[in-house]
């Protein structure tokens, strides 16, 4: 179902377009009026994402809260924007194109259970220039994160929109009946046209935050055949490793308190099954690694930047902790390390870490040419080890390599007393002060106790 709509922007957003406007036409102030979308620098393509979303989400507010129906997965509305603009557009300089957003009221039904209020979703994504980012993997994608580090906004193939178009009905069954999941937040779904060319983009949660350092960066699938990272990949600053690096680098896995191995292990449980359902597969657990105990006293001392945010805005990548056990209740204050978000666990040196996880690239059905692609890899190689797969046997298998490779519980040594011990040194000591706090004693105890377990056969 496609509309063309025509709506003004209500007055409590004229703001954001406004500043939308000014921001987005600043660094395209000397381009010809001629251009076009698709002819200039990605500084044009980001001004028109944001007025294109500036607008949707202001004529979005104008239709009244209500049930979500099964037609409104399959609408499709645009809005065209002329370079000199229209009664209800800006003037801009990055050329005619059209903007369509996908499923508007389903979105935003979205976007209200996980939290985020219209003008917060502007302030992050429209008050600023949008930051371009290196593409971490092979998909030749392009990925933007707002100036406040909330969003991740990623281009996607036709076929990847048309499948998550087909997702939306099951997402929001999951969603309804189960809000602990590691699986992508999704918030919006759009397409800038220009020219009769598309770039369609999905706007997502963003896993891991600029302002909190990571020492440590994993894409895992639970395959071995050529998951490690290039030599190329691993001179970068913060190289994205593979499986086979994982096991290389930490072969002792990341330790988790208990409960929070407990959970984190159902989490991925349930959402591989959601997954499989789907017939999805070739999906990865993005890992990344904060260590307390590596960052100096002037690197500790760093919180995240909250300043750009609209006010009363919580930070919603810290939800680590809340995808896989919900909101703590009852709770008097907040403990100092969840200022940065992450779930605390440990080394096997004893090192205090905060881990970021959450999977991405979930937009991949088991059609015919990964099917083809299986078949061709299994016959040169070992068909268990590679990352194709049927969707049962890859959940299966990728389940069972992050909770027995990756992530493991204390040592069954550890008495309850020594556990509970070191997991409350955690919690008191602040990532904010300058070295661990926790006692050498401690220390001792702890790691003595993982290697004794480690190097007992």
């Amino acid at each position: 179902m496609h509309v063309s709509v025509l709506y003004l922007v209500p007055e409590e957003f004229s703001w954001y377009f406004l500043n939308c406007t000014l921001t987005c036409s600043y660094s395209a102030h000397h381009m010809p009026s001629t251009g076009t979308l698709l002819q200039t620098t990605s500084s044009a393509l980001k001004g028109a994402i944001q007025l294109g979303i500036t607008h949707s989400v202001g004529s979005l507010s104008q239709k009244p809260e209500r049930d979500v129906l099964m037609q409104d997965f399959e609408v499709v509305e645009s809005i065209f924007f002329p370079s000199q603009g229209s009664y209800s557009t800006p003037g801009h300089h990055h050329g005619d194109f059209k903007f369509k957003t996908y499923a508007p009221i389903a979105f935003r039904y979205f976007r209200e259970m996980f939290g985020i209020r219209p003008d917060d979703y502007l302030y992050s994504l429209c008050n600023e220039p949008l930051i371009e980012l290196s593409n971490p993997g092979a998909s030749g994608s392009l990925f933007y994160v707002s100036s406040d580090d909330e969003f991740i906004i990623k281009t996607v193939q036709h076929k990847e929109a048309e499948f998550l178009q087909t997702l939306l009905p099951g997402y929001f069954m999951n969603l309804n009946q189960n809000m602990r999941t590691l699986l992508p937040k999704f918030y919006g779904l759009y397409c800038v046209q220009a020219e009769g060319k598309n770039i369609r983009i999905v706007v997502m949660n963003n896993l891991l935050p600029r302002a909190v350092p990571m020492h440590l960066k994993f894409d895992l699938k639970g395959s071995t055949h050529k998951r490690r990272a290039s030599p190329k990949e691993r001179a970068k600053n913060l190289p994205t490793c593979k499986d086979l690096d994982f096991m290389q680098d930490i072969p002792e896995g990341i330790l988790l308190e208990s409960d929070h191995y407990s959970a984190l292990c159902k989490t991925i449980q349930r959402d591989c099954r959601v997954l499989q359902s789907f017939k999805i597969m070739d999906y990865s657990l993005l890992v990344g690694i904060h260590n307390l105990d590596q960052v100096g006293e002037e690197a500790s001392a760093a919180v995240p930047d909250t300043q750009k945010k609209a006010p009363g805005q919580k930070p919603l990548y810290c939800t680590a902790i809340e995808s896989i056990q919900g909101e703590s209740k009852g709770k008097t204050s907040p403990q100092p390390y969840e200022s940065m978000g992450g779930i605390p666990a440990f080394n096997s040196k004893g090192e205090r870490l905060l881990v970021f996880i959450g999977l991405i690239d979930i937009l991949q059905s088991y059609r015919l040419v990964k099917k083809l692609e299986h078949s061709w890899k299994a016959f040169l190689h070992d068909g268990d080890t590679v990352s194709v797969h049927r969707p049962s046997f890859y959940a299966d298998r990728f389940q069972k390599f992050m909770c027995s490779n990756v992530f493991k519980k204390p040592p069954c040594k550890f008495d309850s007393h020594i556990e509970t011990s070191a997991m409350d040194a955690f919690k008191a000591t602040s990532p904010v002060s300058s070295r661990p706090s926790n006692t050498p004693a401690l220390r001792y105890v702890m790691v003595k106790k993982i290697w004794m377990n480690l190097t007992e056969d």
